[in-house]
Order: C-alpha cells, then sequence, then structure tokens
C-alpha cells in the first residue's frame, strides 16, 4: 500500500524531521511545530469547555423545571393571600377598663364576683336603730306594727299603730341612723302631745324614710339637709311625748317610690330582726357592727280588727285614762287624736295645731304631713 507525503495535522504543511505527536483518547494526531501543538490544544480545551457548558445549562435547567412541580402553589395571583404578622398586644396600662356601673347594678357577667357582690352591699348597709349585744324587738302586742290607737289613721297602719316600739331598758341610750341619708325634718321643741322631740330621716334619694321619736335630745348641727351616715348617733333614747309608758323608741319607715307620689307606711319589724347590730366596746364610744347577731323573732303585725272593734278598744283607751280630749295619750304614752304626730315617726302638721309650730328658723320649709298614729 503507498502512502502520501506526511502533513501536519493542523496546518496541513509537510513533517519535518522533529515531530509532535498529540494523543488524546481515541485520537492522534502528528504536528509540524510547537506552535501547531499548542494550537490543537486550545482547540481540544475550547470543545471541552463548550460540552461541560452545555452540560451545566442542562443541569440548571432541569433543577428549575423539577422546582417548579414540586413547590405547591397558593391559586392564580389575584386570590393570594398576604399572611400578616398578628399586632402585639397592647400594655396591661392601656387596656380600656369597663365603663363604671351606678351603685346596686351588676354586670355584665352574672352571677356577680364576691368582689362586685359585697361592695355593692356595702353602699347599701343597714343597721338596727338601737345598740346591742342583745338585739331590742317590740316585746308586747300593743309595741307592734298595726296596734290599736285612737283617731283617724292611714290604711296601711291597720289599727293605727305605723310602727313599732322598741328598748327603753336605757334612758338616754344612742339611737343610730339605720341607713345613709339626709335629715328631712327635726323637732327639738318639748312637743308633749305629738310624739315629743323627734327626727326624720330621708334614704335613696327621697324614695324611703325612718322617723325616730320620743327622743331625749338631739345633737347640735343635726339639720334639715344634713348629710348623715348609717350608724352616726342622731338622738338618745327618751320619753318626750310619752303620757304613761316607759321610756323608749317610736321606729317607723315610709316608702314613696317617685317624686310627689304617696307615701306609705310599713311594718319594719321584720327587717330590724335582720339587720346586723352595732356593739359597743366596752369602756369607749367606740364600737363594732356585727351581722352575727342572731335574728329577733318578730311577733308579727297586729291582725285588723273591725270597725265596731276599733271603736270599742278606742273607747277603752280613753275611758282607762279618763276623760281625755284633744291631745290625751294612749296607754303606751302617744298622743291623741287631735292632729298631731304619732309614734310611727310622722311630724306635726302646724295647720292642724295651733300651739305647736315648726321652729322659725325653717324659712320656706314644708312639714310632713302627719299620719295621726299616736
Amino acid at each position: 500500500m503507498s502512502h502520501g507525503p506526511a502533513i501536519c495535522g493542523v496546518c496541513d504543511g509537510p513533517l519535518t524531521a522533529t515531530r509532535y505527536v498529540h494523543v488524546e483518547t481515541r485520537s492522534v494526531v502528528v504536528l509540524c511545530s510547537v506552535p501547531c501543538f499548542r494550537a490543537i490544544v486550545r482547540a481540544r480545551w475550547r470543545v471541552r469547555w463548550a460540552a461541560r457548558g452545555r452540560e451545566a445549562v442542562r443541569t440548571a435547567v432541569t433543577l428549575i423545571l423539577a422546582s417548579i412541580l414540586v413547590t405547591p402553589h397558593a391559586g392564580p395571583a389575584g386570590h393570594r393571600r398576604i399572611a400578616r404578622a398578628a399586632p402585639a398586644p397592647p400594655p396591661h396600662s392601656a387596656l380600656a377598663s369597663p365603663p363604671a356601673l351606678p351603685p346596686g347594678w351588676y354586670g355584665p357577667e352574672w352571677p356577680p364576683s364576691e368582689t362586685s357582690f359585697l361592695a355593692s352591699l356595702g353602699q347599701d348597709a343597714w343597721i338596727h336603730p338601737l345598740s346591742g349585744p342583745v338585739r331590742r324587738m317590740p316585746r308586747v302586742d300593743s309595741r307592734v306594727f298595726g296596734a290599736v290607737r285612737p283617731g283617724e289613721r292611714p290604711a296601711e297602719c291597720r289599727n293605727g299603730h305605723c310602727g313599732v316600739d322598741l328598748g327603753g331598758e336605757i334612758w338616754g341610750e344612742q339611737v343610730h341612723a339605720v341607713h345613709d341619708g339626709v335629715v328631712d325634718y327635726v323637732q327639738r321643741n318639748a312637743n308633749p302631745d305629738r310624739g315629743g322631740e323627734f327626727v326624720r330621716l330621708s334614704h335613696r334619694d327621697g324614695t324611703v324614710f325612718t322617723q325616730y321619736f320620743h327622743l331625749a335630745a338631739i345633737p347640735t348641727g343635726l339639720e334639715r339637709g344634713v348629710r348623715v351616715k348609717g350608724g352616726e348617733v342622731i338622738g338618745l333614747l327618751g320619753d318626750t311625748g310619752v303620757k304613761e309608758s316607759a321610756p323608749h323608741l317610736h321606729f317607723a319607715i315610709s316608702v314613696r317610690p317617685w317624686k310627689d307620689g304617696p307615701e306609705r307606711y310599713m311594718d319594719p319589724e321584720p327587717l330590724i330582726a335582720l339587720w346586723p347590730v352595732r356593739v359597743p366596746i366596752e369602756g369607749s364610744e367606740a364600737g363594732l357592727v356585727t351581722t352575727l347577731a342572731r335574728p329577733g323573732l318578730p311577733l308579727g303585725s297586729a291582725p285588723l280588727s273591725s270597725g265596731a272593734k276599733r271603736k270599742a278598744a278606742r273607747l277603752a283607751k280613753l275611758k282607762h285614762g279618763g276623760r281625755r280630749g284633744a291631745g290625751a295619750p294612749s296607754d303606751d304614752g302617744a298622743a291623741s287624736d287631735d292632729g298631731a304626730a304619732s309614734e310611727d315617726g310622722a311630724p306635726p302638721d302646724p295647720a292642724r295645731s295651733g300651739h305647736d309650730k315648726a321652729p322659725a328658723d325653717r324659712g320656706d320649709e314644708t312639714t310632713p304631713s302627719p299620719t295621726g298614729d299616736e
């Protein structure tokens, strides 16, 4: 087999005596000089890097496609929801406190918490008008609400007695306001035929009234419009206006649910049987109020007698005391039916008695209407 002249694998020039050989995997190239050798090395290097570049591109595209297929999608761009971090809670001091409720109201939680319930009770505390440790209650039937009294009386007072008679064991003992209130009327004159000296207090914005009759003395400065606290001394137990019975406190409660509405008396005996009692500290003017005192035993209000029985009982009272005209006392020391105020705590009406008038310094004060309960 004949061969042609040997030529360079790069420049196609004739091979010289000095030859160079480039060997790579499956190819062998004979070169004529060093520059040709370098040229073929650079060409093969460019081929290898071009192949590597193409491989890198294929790998990158494969990874991108794989990530697109694997990554979850939230739907079209128009319906995407952007998650936002929840705002940090405000500091405790910045929290808005619920609006304050008026006294006596609860809520919105029910049942009310013990704290709110006790706070409301503390603002509406009532107390027995006479100090303990023994709870004073009416002792006999003639001292209960509705007992027989002469004269025309309010219908709710049954047979005439519009209150209860308490105490009398200690002349001059302190009489306490049973609840926070405002002085509505004060009678300081001797007033022998009209229940003696007495004080009338207004509670709960003029819807509840308490009256304290036959007082031996009334503190200086206790005048109409003065505010008093529950438990404050408003007088001393005595016998002013009492003709025959022992000294005692005539205590009465009346209610008037709305302004200028009718005033009605109610039996206070069930209330004073449960109200807390003030117990004095020995050797001191101070005292402690206890809710642990035993409840009183109410005798109950007197049953309503027939008209004939009431008339006979009133005539018997008058006969027992001899001839008694206007201002004559009953057997428990109350005045008779001359329009005078009674032991149930209603102040006198100056229009019905010319010799007993309200003190001159009261100005345009309107005297409460009498009940006729002596």
